[in-house]
């Protein structure tokens, strides 16, 4: 959809890209610093797969410090970004036929990530109506003798979700009942959460460190997307098995970007402040327009910044130009040609239907692009909804 978006720009169309799951902020200056002196202190050399000690240490330490977890160095890799880091996971634990529990709406990857290590990926829908979280009675229903990963990802993308310590604790009294079963807990999204308290599973449930990788990075938390900077935390024959898998692929991710992350996750955080407190206000300005459209509502979400929005109020009605809506790609479609908003449809999280709004772009920006939503809603014409209820695609 950022693709799309980004053509019809080409040939002069206004188009406001809500799609894209990209802090807006510049990275912190003493980050910026710190890569520079990198350059010029001659830091530009291969670096371990796992990375330069004082970055893993400086990793070890925020464990410590914000999620009570007390890992060594080298149970500690850092990756090209959190992506390759789960990827790297899921390659190097996988057989054929090996299952891995993925909560719906997801990340859209994650899948596509399982099928290409040889997995099979097995959703387990979290519906609207209970917070988009994973239930233990489903998670329970979703393990197999084959299941070897629970995917987590708390904040969530893409719908805001926050797990409590409490429901995480609810989630590890089902693993501990099946051991073959391990966890991966994609915490990129920590720092971004608005008046709820952060919780990581191992956390939640200290007996199952050994059976769980923490994933984190500094793309969302200090505005670094660019600089593909992620880590992850584990067992030490995961992590070593992971280093294996990197060192035959990319090798290690960028000096440079590594010795600024040494400042981005041991460094001042106070521009994280600053952050959430500016997504906030996107927040509720979004929620709050959406809700009052046509056709759409929407849950608060509690962190990451993407709204998830139900439209089944606009399904099976018609463009000005006869086009029936009948699927949530349909609708973003809608909204991308005719009104020049670009979100991402539901479909592509396994979630229909709904479609993402990004909420990491300006005020003045989300508030045109909610003119323009409230304008295509109200085009629409015809019959009414064609559901009453949501449904999760498989």
């Amino acid at each position: 959809m950022t693709a799309a978006a980004a053509a019809l720009r080409e040939n002069g169309r206004d188009v406001i890209a809500l799609s894209q799951g990209e802090p807006d902020f510049d990275t912190p200056r003493e980050v910026q610093s710190a890569g520079i002196a990198a350059i010029r202190e001659g830091k530009t050399r291969y670096t371990p797969v796992a990375g330069v000690k004082p970055l893993r240490e400086a990793i070890r330490q925020k464990l410590l410090r914000d999620n009570s977890l007390d890992y060594d160095i080298e149970q500690i890799t850092v990756g090209c970004g959190a992506k390759q880091v789960v990827f790297n996971a899921l390659f190097a634990s996988l057989d054929p036929g090996d299952e891995v529990i993925i909560p719906t709406p997801c990340w859209v990857s994650y899948p596509d990530m399982v099928r290409l290590a040889g997995g099979e990926p097995v959703p387990a829908a979290c519906h609207e109506h209970f917070g988009f979280k994973l239930k233990p009675s489903d998670l329970e229903a979703a393990i197999t003798p084959r299941t070897k990963w629970l995917m987590l990802n708390s904040p969530n993308n893409p719908t805001g979700a926050v797990y409590s310590k409490d429901e995480l604790a609810e989630l590890a009294g089902v693993l501990r009942r099946h051991n073959h079963v391990h966890v991966l807990a994609d915490d990129i999204y920590e720092k971004l959460v608005y008046g709820v308290p952060f919780a990581t599973i191992a956390e939640a449930a200290p007996d199952l460190v050994d059976r769980t990788l923490t994933i984190n990075g500094v793309s969302k938390s200090s505005a670094m997307t660019g600089w593909r900077l992620g880590y992850g935390a584990g067992p030490k024959v995961l992590i070593k098995a992971m280093n294996t898998v990197q060192g035959q692929t990319s090798s290690h991710t960028s000096s440079i970007s590594q010795y600024a992350a040494i400042v981005a996750v041991a460094g001042k955080q106070d521009h994280i402040a600053d952050f959430v407190s500016d997504f906030r206000n996107r927040r509720d300005l979004l929620v709050e327009k959406i809700n009052q459209a046509t056709g759409l509502s929407c849950r608060t979400p509690d962190g990451a910044f993407y709204v998830f929005v139900n439209c089944t109020g606009v399904m099976g009605k018609s463009t000005p130009q006869g086009k029936v809506i009948g699927t949530d790609m349909d609708f973003a479609m809608y909204l991308l040609e005719e009104f020049g908003v670009a979100v991402v449809p539901g479909s592509g999280f396994m979630a229909s239907p709904y479609i993402r709004i990004s909420y990491a772009s300006s005020i003045e920006d989300l508030q045109r692009a909610c003119g323009r939503i409230h304008e295509a809603c109200e085009a629409l014409t015809g019959s009414e909804s064609i559901n009453e209820q949501c449904t999760t695609v498989a």
